[in-house]
């Protein structure tokens, strides 16, 4: 089952509970992963997530048939006066219709539900059933808070059923009054002692699920990404407000930038009005990812080419062209590799819609010799910049780099005499930009994680550059 959660829907899931729990398995499990959960000492928050209280609106339409299924509930037999003794008899609540559910979010609180609901009952009693509809008027408040291992978790802080007067239906035996009100009694009596209770079992799976959001979530074969809370949801009547630790681990230890004084936070007008969701991105989340990229050395990469190929640009003969001592060295033509390494930290600059990343890679050129082995021809230090555009699919941020301007480069060392280097400018920059770009563009093609839970997806995301974070406006997508 698929299950959307753009403007028109939102899984039943993630808000439709909105209630509480206190069960074992829960308090366990959180046990667990609060030891897992590494002491990398931070306290600002790397992202914001914000839900928007368009959720809500979606809830109000979808909910009602989780609520519908949680309040369907047992009802004991009936004991009722027959002859001189008390007899038992049957009362099964046939069905439960939601027609109203609204949600709404309380400041500094959480989240109020008022619903209404329609029991369908039925008590077997002899020598004719009697039918009726209890209305009922069902009110709870929602608590989300922070947990102990820095996921929300929502629990119930009151419950209020209020009973309308029953509907008989098809009453052509005329029901005694009397009869009439115990059974009304009876029944109300089961739900007020069962409602509440049912209603807070949804949040069994609810804070489960959320506890996913600090899972270790993959970015490459060695490195992952983890998402916890670290201070109390800022709750509003427009939205709730998570501030969250992004940490990036690169073989299980995590990337840890300087301690910067100013915590990020979030304005209150960004992204698109109506969104389900809005997070934001600070630099130290790309700084981080970056860096992680950097010190697992995927940046780095060996640039050759085909020697038969006729438009192979790295062999020794067409570099003899621009250099003569390398014509002299290799006069018959061989191959030519550009070992790539990255020893500094890329630098990424977010301004308002414009996002760049500086490389500063070291190229060493190396030939073939005829006994297979590598010759260092020259070596070069090289700046690039980088337009950086970003998107997100499903529940990923990606990124596409193309070069801005040109390649810089000085000659750092030379086995091959003197070098000028406006001679071999054009030919790196032929060899080395798109090679380049395939290499980067596929890491950051691989995406790194958002903020989310298991089977959640960003739906028709909008990505804007703002100064000195990244802004994501979405809907929501829940998957089973």
């Amino acid at each position: 089952m698929r299950v959307c959660l753009s403007r028109d829907c939102l899984s039943p899931q993630i808000w439709g509970a909105v209630t509480r729990t206190t069960m074992a398995q829960v308090c366990r499990l959180g046990l667990l992963l609060a030891l897992l959960l590494p002491a990398v000492g931070a306290s600002k928050p790397g992202a914001v997530v914000r839900l928007n209280k368009e959720v809500l609106s979606y809830v109000s339409k979808v909910g009602k048939g989780p609520l519908q299924q949680a309040l369907q509930v047992t009802v004991p037999y009936f004991l009722e006066q027959r002859g001189e003794g008390l007899q038992p008899t049957r009362v099964q609540i046939l069905d439960v219709q939601v027609p109203r559910l609204h949600l709404y979010f309380v400041d500094g609180m959480g989240i109020r539900l008022l619903a209404a609901a329609n029991f369908t009952v039925k008590v077997f009693r002899v020598p004719e059933p009697l039918e009726l509809i209890l209305p009922v008027v069902l009110l709870a408040d929602a608590h989300v808070a922070q947990g102990s291992i820095g996921t929300p978790v929502v629990s119930i802080s009151a419950c209020l059923l209020l009973f309308d007067k029953a509907i008989v239906f098809d009453d052509t035996h005329s029901t005694p009054p009397a009869l009439l009100v115990l059974v009304q009694q009876h029944v109300r009596a089961v739900l007020r002692n069962k409602v509440c209770l049912s209603v807070s079992n949804l949040v069994q799976d609810l804070n489960v699920h959320l506890g996913t959001l600090i899972g270790l979530k993959p970015v490459g074969p060695e490195s992952q990404i983890r998402y916890f809370m670290i201070n109390a949801p800022n709750i509003t009547k427009n939205y709730i407000s998570l501030d969250i630790n992004a940490v990036l681990f690169l073989l299980g230890k995590p990337i840890l930038l300087p301690v910067n004084a100013t915590p990020f936070t979030l304005p209150e007008q960004v992204g698109t009005r109506g969104a389900m969701v809005t997070v934001g991105l600070s630099q130290d989340v790309f700084d981080s990812a970056l860096l992680l990229l950097q010190k697992a050395g995927t940046l780095n990469l060996d640039i050759t080419g085909q020697l038969k190929s006729k438009d192979n640009l790295l062999n020794t003969s067409v570099l003899g062209q621009v250099i003569p001592e390398v014509a002299r060295q290799f006069p018959e033509p061989m191959p030519v590799v550009l070992k790539v390494r990255l020893g500094g930290t890329p630098m990424v600059t977010i301004h308002t819609n414009n996002a760049t990343v500086q490389l500063s890679p070291f190229i060493e050129v190396l030939a073939a010799a005829s006994n297979s082995a590598f010759h260092s021809l020259f070596s070069i230090n090289v700046t690039v910049n980088l337009s950086l555009q970003l998107s997100v699919s499903k529940a990923k941020l990606q990124g596409t780099l193309s070069v801005l301007g040109g390649i810089q480069l000085t000659v750092a060392s030379s086995n091959v005499g003197s070098i000028e280097t406006y001679k071999v400018h054009a030919l790196i920059d032929a060899v080395f930009e798109k090679p380049l770009l395939d290499h980067l563009n596929a890491l950051l093609g691989i995406g790194v994680a958002l903020p989310n839970v298991v089977n959640l997806n960003y739906v028709t995301p909008e990505v804007f550059v703002q100064e000195g974070y990244v802004v994501i406006s979405s809907g929501l997508c829940y998957q089973h």
